[in-house]
């Protein structure tokens, strides 16, 4: 058959085992999260940036789209000017009152005379002078267009045809505040949503934006291309809430919930582990109670048999000797009496079935009737017991056999832990409405660590002095339910080395 606490160890091994795999398991199911919850976090981001590149793209072709439509425009404009005949500056002046996006127009012989404006600004020449330069002699040959880029101003630059048929080239520059106005807010409407959007020139400055940017972030760009080529459309994200900040938000809220989710399982590792322990320490004790009440049965059980058999087999001759074996034949059997009715009463209370029959009693018999059942014992491990019950002392709501059980249990006590001093004494006092019993003794004494403890079922003090004598560990706990039940308490005063004090306070009422 196998050892009862070689189970119960084994039993707290394998619930050790199982919440170290539950803790792995928390801790790898930590790691998995705080990894996926990152990955997420790191996957919206990019999804994100990767929205708004195409935005920004999206926005680049529909302005490039725009603006080539407005070249067309202007150019298919610009030539059936010159078709006229009765072209002249004021005619071309009247032209481009009607076209706010052109911000100068030139007209330009191919010996790069300037027909128009008719009094060029100094400005006027400068700008002429580049544009002659750039314009290569090919596109006077096969006509078309090309955009020339001349200083911060980008110039259209096309040749037309007059009615006479001669060659003429037009020099066509873009108004950026008007492009801003007419062409860029119009355009870039409704695409932005809660992002701004702005067209940024090649030095980096900004020639529209669709709202303020300040504290704005700038998340994505594109370049406009053909139309404008140093130009770019940028997104920004305005200061405050943005789609990233609710990713983040959406983030912290999961990490918090899954926290909160690993404190619980942690909580519940830690519940679960205490309750394991708990289990298993109950376990063990209740192995050591069995071990230990079994041994304490077989001792007095030897002693009645061999005493008894010795008795049988007559060979005690004298009658003082065969009255002494009697004498150990009914003591034996009264130890034997007072450790079943320990257990049974333990187990009674366990199930809630223990019942006292409380009527009014005297004290002071019952403390003499406790003291003699232990005479024998007393008298043989050399205790010298004083007795001091107060004279007069009124009568007690108790059940008798329950409180004599109760000061039995501890007198077994001292007798089981008393070293080389042997002394015993027991006292009842009336004390205001309750009647104080107490014990004390000159034994080993109690760790005050541990006075809280030693009425807790099964629990021994944990000393190489108390564990070598053998006890069922209920001893003290039937004390305390039994005089809790009466309605009092009980007390100790101890200190190692220095004996111990019990004293149950029973009340003069009916509980």
């Amino acid at each position: 058959m196998r050892n009862p606490v070689g189970r119960a160890r084994g039993e707290s091994r394998r619930g050790v085992l199982v919440l170290g795999a539950v803790a792995l398991a928390a801790a790898v199911l930590a790691v998995l999260g705080y990894l996926s919850l990152r990955q997420w976090e790191t996957s919206a981001e990019l999804l994100f940036r990767e929205q708004a590149r195409d935005m920004a793209r999206m926005a680049a072709e529909k302005v490039g789209m725009t603006l080539a439509m407005a070249e067309d425009d202007a150019l298919a404009g610009i030539q059936e000017l010159v078709a006229r005949p009765d072209l002249s500056p004021r005619v071309v002046d009247d032209w481009r009152a009607g076209r706010p996006l052109v911000a100068r127009a030139y007209l330009l012989d191919r010996q790069g005379r300037v027909l128009y404006p008719p009094a060029p600004s100094a400005d006027d020449a400068e700008l002429v002078a580049r544009v002659t330069a750039e314009v290569p002699q090919g596109l006077w040959d096969r006509g078309g267009r090309r955009r020339l880029v001349a200083g911060d101003k980008i110039v259209l630059a096309a040749v037309v045809r007059t009615a006479s048929g001669a060659q003429l080239l037009a020099a066509l520059c873009r108004d950026h505040d008007r492009l801003g106005r007419e062409l860029f807010e119009k355009t870039l409407e409704g695409l932005e949503g809660k992002s701004v959007v702005a067209v940024v020139d090649g030095s980096n400055r900004t020639v529209f934006a669709s709202g303020p940017l300040d504290g704005a972030e700038r998340v994505a760009t594109a370049p406009l291309g053909g139309v404008h080529p140093a130009w770019h459309i940028a997104f920004y994200q305005p200061a405050g809430p943005s789609p990233r900040d609710t990713v983040r938000r959406q983030a912290a809220v999961f990490t918090g919930a899954f926290a909160l989710l690993l404190v619980v399982i942690v909580l519940g590792l830690v519940a679960s582990y205490r309750l394991v322990r708990r289990e298993s320490e109950m376990a063990r004790l209740k192995a050591d109670f069995v071990a230990n009440v079994s041994h304490d049965l077989k001792t007095p059980l030897s002693l009645i048999r061999m005493f008894g058999e010795t008795l049988e087999m007559n060979r005690i001759a004298d009658e003082p000797t065969r009255r002494e074996y009697y004498r150990v034949i009914t003591r034996e059997s009264e130890r034997l009496t007072r450790l079943i009715d320990n257990v049974l009463d333990f187990s009674r209370i366990e199930s809630g079935r223990q019942r006292y029959d409380i009527v009014p009693s005297a004290v002071e018999p019952v403390v003499q009737e406790v003291l003699e059942a232990f005479r024998h014992p007393l008298a043989q491990g050399g205790f010298k017991v004083d007795v001091d019950v107060e004279p007069d002392l009124p009568e007690v709501p108790m059940d008798p056999e329950a409180i004599s059980q109760a000061l039995g249990n501890l007198v077994d006590n001292a007798i089981k832990y008393s070293a080389e001093r042997r002394r015993l004494a027991v006292n009842a006092r009336r004390h205001g409405h309750e009647v104080r019993l107490s014990l004390e003794d000159e034994g080993i004494g109690i760790p005050p660590a541990e006075t809280t403890r030693i009425f807790e079922k099964f629990y021994r003090v944990g000393r190489s002095e108390t564990q070598g004598r053998r006890g069922s560990g209920v001893g003290l706990t039937l004390v305390k339910h039994i005089v809790e039940a009466h309605g009092g308490r009980v007390t100790v005063e101890s200190r190692p080395g220095g004996g111990s004090r019990f004293t149950l306070h029973l009340p003069l009422e009916p509980a």
